[in-house]
C-alpha cells in the first residue's frame, strides 16, 4: 500500500469527487419533495411540478457545492479542527486524547469514486451520524493515513485503549466467514417479524392493489387457470392462505439472506494489540476497531434450530458506538462454540460451562400470567362470531401461547458467579448474557400489585453502553431472593 504522509496544520478540503457522493445523498433525502412533485403531476398541475423539480434540483446542487467549498479540516499536533457551515460557521476542535477510535467506511458509490468516510468517535458521541465531526469524503489512502496518525499520537497514559496500526490481514483471523457461511447466516436471520410485516402490507395495501397473497383473486390473476394446483387454490380458501404464507415465507427468507450478504460479506475479525478489528460489507465496507477495555457485556444468541446444529452469534455491548444506534457490536454473526470461546478468551472472559446451576424465576407467577392470558383469549373466542376456522385459529393461538410461555420459563435462568452474572432467556430467540460485575452501574428491585400478590419482584441491572444506558432484566424472582441478589452484587464491587 502506498504511504501517504499527512501534513500537520495545513488546511485541507474534501475530495472533489465528494460532490457526486454528497449530491446522491442529498437527492435521497428529498423523498418528501418527490412525493409533492408526483402529486402535482398526477393532478395535472405539470407547470407547478416542473417548477418545483427545477427548484429542488438547483437547491440541491448549490447546497452540496457550497458545503464542499466551505468545508475544511486541519490535522494539528494535538487535535483535529473541522470548519464547516455555509451561513453559520462551526469550528470544531477534537483533541486526540478525546478520540476513542477512528472508523473508516465506504459505500458503493464511494468505492467507485475512490473516497472514504472517516468518523472520529469521542466519549461524547451520541451514536448518530454527525457530519460536523466526520470527514465525509477524502481519498481512501488519506483516510487510512489520518486514522494511523491519530492513533499514533494519542497519549499513552490517557487510560483508554489505543488500537494498534498494524495490518493483521496476514495473521490468522479470530473469525473469517466465507460466502457459504454468510448465506447460512442469512437463512438463520429469517425473522417472524418480517412475515408479520409482510402480512400487514398484504392486508392493507395488497387488497387495494390486488396483490394479497392470501386471496384467491391474486392466484387467479398471477397463475394460469387449468392447473391442478391452481384449481385447488381456487377451490379452498384455506389452501389459498397456506400458499400465501409459503410465498411470504420465501420472500422473508430471501430478504434475510440479502440483508445478511450486504452487511456481512467477507466478514473478518482480527485481534490487534488492545482491540478487535472487524471488517465486513458488500456495498458499504466498514473497518471498525472495538477497544477491549470498553466492552461491558457479551450476548450469545441462538435458537432451537441453530442450537441443534451447533451455531450461535456473539454481540458485545460496548461504550463505543456501532453502525446505527443500538450499541451492540456483532463480532460473530454465525460461529461454533469453540470460535465464540476463542473471542471471549481474547477479552479475558470464560465461556459459560454447560453444567451451570441455573436459578429459574417463580413458576407460580409464570403459570398465573399464562393462565390469565389463556382466559382472556378464551373469552374473546366465546364472544366472537361462530366461524369454524376463526375458532380453530383461536384454539391454536391459545395452545401456542401456553406452550411458548412454558418453554420460555423452562429456558430462563440466572446465576451469580464470583466475578460475573449470567442471564439466560428466550426459547425461540435465545440469549445468554455474560455481565461482569465490574460493568454493573446500578441494581434496582421493582414490584407492582401483581408481583406483590405472588411474592415476587424484578431485578434490573444498569450498564453503560454506546447508546447511553442499557439494562438487563431478571423478572419474577422471589422477593427475598431479589433483595439478596441485589445486595450480593452491590457488595461484590461496592456499586
Amino acid at each position: 500500500m502506498t504511504r501517504v504522509d499527512v501534513a500537520v496544520g495545513g488546511a485541507e478540503r474534501l475530495h472533489p469527487m465528494y460532490f457526486l457522493a454528497g449530491l446522491a445523498g442529498s437527492l435521497r433525502q428529498m423523498v418528501g419533495g418527490y412525493a409533492v412533485i408526483g402529486y402535482l403531476a398526477a393532478t395535472g398541475r405539470w407547470r407547478m411540478a416542473v417548477l418545483l423539480l427545477v427548484i429542488v434540483t438547483v437547491a440541491t446542487f448549490v447546497g452540496t457545492f457550497l458545503h464542499w467549498r466551505r468545508f475544511e479540516y486541519r490535522v494539528g499536533a494535538q487535535e483535529i479542527r473541522i470548519d464547516s457551515g455555509i451561513l453559520s460557521r462551526t469550528h470544531r476542535s477534537i483533541p486526540f486524547d478525546r478520540i476513542q477510535d477512528v472508523n473508516v467506511s465506504q459505500g458503493l458509490l464511494a468505492r467507485l469514486l475512490g473516497i472514504a468516510r472517516v468518523e472520529f468517535e469521542t466519549g461524547g458521541s451520541a451514536g448518530d451520524k454527525d457530519d460536523d465531526g466526520a470527514l465525509a469524503g477524502i481519498p481512501l489512502a488519506r483516510a487510512e493515513a489520518v486514522r494511523n496518525l491519530v492513533r499514533a499520537r494519542r497519549p499513552k497514559g490517557c487510560g483508554l485503549a489505543v488500537p494498534d496500526t498494524s495490518d493483521a490481514s496476514d495473521a490468522p483471523a479470530l473469525l473469517a466467514m466465507d460466502l457459504r457461511r454468510v448465506l447460512l447466516a442469512g437463512v438463520f436471520n429469517f425473522s417472524l417479524a418480517v412475515i408479520a410485516g409482510l402480512l400487514g402490507v398484504a392486508k392493507t395495501i395488497g387488497d387495494a392493489a390486488g396483490l394479497n397473497f392470501l386471496k384467491r383473486r391474486f392466484w387467479r390473476q398471477m397463475l394460469e387457470a387449468g392447473s391442478p394446483v391452481v384449481d385447488l387454490i381456487m377451490a379452498h380458501q384455506v389452501v389459498a392462505i397456506l400458499a400465501g404464507v409459503i410465498s411470504l415465507t420465501a420472500i422473508g427468507l430471501a430478504a434475510g439472506i440479502a440483508r445478511t450478504v450486504l452487511r456481512d460479506f467477507r466478514f473478518r475479525l482480527d485481534r490487534t494489540t488492545s482491540g478487535l478489528r472487524r471488517r465486513r460489507g458488500l456495498l458499504t465496507v466498514t473497518d471498525v476497531t472495538l477497544p477491549i477495555l470498553r466492552v461491558q457485556a457479551a450476548i450469545i444468541g441462538s435458537g432451537p434450530v441453530r442450537a441443534k446444529l451447533g451455531w450461535s452469534d456473539l454481540k458485545l455491548q460496548s461504550l463505543a458506538k456501532d453502525e446505527g444506534t443500538k450499541g451492540d457490536h456483532v463480532v460473530a454473526p454465525l460461529a461454533r462454540d469453540p470460535e465464540v470461546a476463542a473471542i471471549l478468551n481474547e477479552l479475558g472472559w470464560r465461556f459459560p460451562e454447560p453444567s451451570v446451576p441455573w436459578t429459574r424465576s417463580s413458576s407460580t407467577y409464570a403459570w398465573s400470567v399464562t393462565a390469565l392470558g389463556a382466559v382472556m383469549a378464551t373469552a374473546l373466542l366465546v364472544c366472537s362470531p361462530a366461524v369454524p376456522w376463526i375458532s380453530l385459529g383461536g384454539v391454536i393461538a391459545v395452545a401456542v401461547l401456553v406452550v411458548s410461555r412454558w418453554l420460555c420459563w423452562h429456558r430462563f435462568g440466572y446465576v451469580l458467579e464470583k466475578d460475573r452474572l449470567l442471564i439466560r432467556s428466550g426459547w425461540w430467540q435465545r440469549r445468554l448474557i455474560i455481565l461482569p460485575l465490574t460493568s454493573i452501574q446500578s441494581a434496582d428491585v421493582t414490584e407492582n400489585f401483581v408481583s406483590r400478590y405472588f411474592g415476587t419482584a424484578a431485578v434490573t441491572f444498569g450498564v453503560a453502553s454506546g447508546r447511553g444506558y442499557s439494562s438487563h432484566h431478571i423478572p419474577a424472582v422471589l422477593r427475598d431472593a431479589a433483595f439478596l441478589l441485589r445486595m450480593q452484587v452491590l457488595r461484590s464491587y461496592n456499586i
